[in-house]
C-alpha cells in the first residue's frame, strides 16, 4: 500500500526530539491546537477566542491560517501580514500562543517578526523539499517548535526528509502531524487517514510525538469526533482541530469547522489510553495473547516458505512451456474465491485484497526471476 515503507529504517542524521511533556504538555496530558481554519477579520478571531476562553478550554495553540494555498485560484487565499497582527492582539487579550502554517521562507521571517509562538508544515510544503530547506534555514537558530503535516500523498520519505531537515538544523522541538491523504477509492472521509503512514514513521523514528488532524481527514464535522478518537486509540499524543465561533459563515472549509461549544464536547468525550499497562494481570494477559501470536506468525511464515517453492515449481514449468508470468484469469479467480472465503469468516474484503495482492506480487517476483535466468 505504502511502497517506500521497506526503505526508510536508517535515517539519515540522529534526530533529537524533546518530549511534549518537557516543553508543552503534562505527562498524559493531550496537545490540544485549535482555531479558525483561516483568519478572516480581528473580530472573527477575536470572538472564536473569547469563546474558548470563556469556555475554558485546555488550549496549547491557537491556530489560524494566514495564507491559504488553493488549488484554483479565485478563491480565498488568506489575508496575509495583517492577519499577524490580528494574532499578536489575540495572544495579549486571552494569553493564547499562537501557531500558523509558513510554506516559504517570507512567512517563516515574518513568524519571526511577529512573535509566533510555533508555526505547522502543511501537506503541500512537506511535499517540496527545497520549500522544507528554505524554512529551515529561515527559522535557524530559533529553536521554535515546527509541526510537520505527512505528504499530500502517502509517501513517507518525504515526511521523514521533512523532520530530517529541521533536525539538521538543531530542532528539537518537532511534531508530526496526521492530516491524511488524498485518495481513490470510496470512502467516508475527505482523506485517507494512512494510519500506516504514521506506524511507518513512527518506526523510523520512535521518539516523535504525532497529533491527529481530524478536521482534515473527516472533512464533515460530524465524523471529526471519531476521528480524534481513533487516533487517541491508536497512540497519539494530541489533535488539531479547527474552530470557528460561527463555522456556517466561515470563508474556507466550513463543513470542517466546529463551533466552541462542540469542540469542547469532544474534547471532554475524548477518552484517553495508556501506552503501557499499569497492572500486572493486564501485562500478564497481554503476554499470553502475544504469546499466541508469535506462534501463529512462525506458522504463516512456514507456509510462505511452502508457497514460495510451488511458485517456483510454477516458474519453472511456464519456462519450460513458454508460458507468460502473469495469468489474469488466474489472478482473478484467485482473488474473487479468497475474497468469498474471508467474508464467510468475516474478514473484510479490503484485507482479503491487500493479503493477496502482497502473496501475488511476490509469486510474480519469483516467477520473473525464473523466467529470467537463462535468456
Amino acid at each position: 500500500m505504502y511502497p517506500n515503507f521497506l526503505y526508510f529504517f536508517n535515517p539519515i542524521c540522529v534526530v533529537q526530539i524533546e518530549p511534549l511533556h518537557n516543553w508543552i504538555t503534562h505527562p498524559n496530558e493531550l496537545l490540544l491546537i485549535s482555531g479558525p481554519c483561516a483568519a478572516e477579520s480581528y473580530e472573527q478571531l477575536y470572538q472564536t477566542a473569547k469563546q474558548i476562553t470563556e469556555l475554558k478550554l485546555p488550549i496549547h495553540f491557537f491556530r489560524a491560517g494566514i495564507w491559504k494555498p488553493r488549488t484554483r485560484p479565485n478563491s480565498f487565499e488568506g489575508v496575509g501580514e495583517k492577519g499577524l497582527d490580528w494574532l499578536l492582539q489575540i495572544k495579549k487579550e486571552f494569553k493564547l500562543k499562537s501557531i500558523i502554517e509558513v510554506a516559504n521562507a517570507n512567512h517563516a521571517n515574518l513568524a519571526k517578526k511577529y512573535n509566533i509562538d510555533a508555526v505547522w508544515i502543511g501537506a503541500r510544503t512537506t511535499g517540496n523539499p527545497f520549500s522544507v530547506q528554505e524554512i529551515a534555514d529561515a527559522l535557524d537558530n530559533t529553536n521554535i517548535p515546527v509541526f510537520i503535516k505527512n505528504p499530500i500523498y502517502p509517501d513517507v520519505q518525504l515526511w521523514l526528509g521533512a523532520i530530517e531537515r529541521f533536525a539538521l538544523k538543531g530542532f528539537k522541538k518537532i511534531v508530526a502531524i496526521n492530516r491524511g491523504c488524498h485518495h481513490s477509492k470510496s470512502i467516508n472521509y475527505r482523506n485517507d487517514p494512512a494510519w500506516q503512514l504514521t506506524f511507518d514513521l513512527k518506526t523510523a523514528l520512535p521518539n516523535i510525538p504525532i497529533l491527529c488532524d481530524p478536521s482534515h481527514i473527516a472533512g464533515q464535522r460530524n465524523l471529526i469526533e471519531e476521528v480524534a478518537q481513533t487516533s487517541i486509540n491508536l497512540g497519539f499524543e494530541g489533535v488539531m482541530i479547527e474552530t470557528h465561533y460561527n463555522p456556517d459563515i466561515a470563508l474556507s472549509d466550513k463543513m470542517q469547522q466546529l463551533n466552541p461549544q462542540e469542540l469542547k464536547r469532544i474534547v471532554q468525550s475524548l477518552q484517553l489510553k495508556s501506552a503501557i499497562p499499569d497492572n500486572d494481570l493486564i501485562t500478564e494477559q497481554l503476554k499470553q495473547y502475544r504469546n499466541e501470536i508469535d506462534k501463529i506468525d512462525e506458522e504463516i511464515i512456514l507456509q510462505l516458505i511452502k508457497r514460495n517453492m510451488i511458485s517456483e515449481l510454477i516458474g519453472e514449468h511456464k519456462k519450460k512451456n513458454n508460458i507468460t508470468v502473469f495469468q489474469l484469469d488466474r489472478w482473478l479467480e484467485i482473488l474473487n474465491n479468497r475474497k468469498e472465503l474471508g467474508l464467510k469468516y468475516n474478514i473484510s474484503k479490503d484485507h482479503i485484497e491487500h493479503l493477496c495482492n502482497l502473496l501475488h506480487q511476490e509469486s510474480i517476483k519469483i516467477q520473473a526471476d525464473i523466467l529470467k535466468q537463462g535468456n
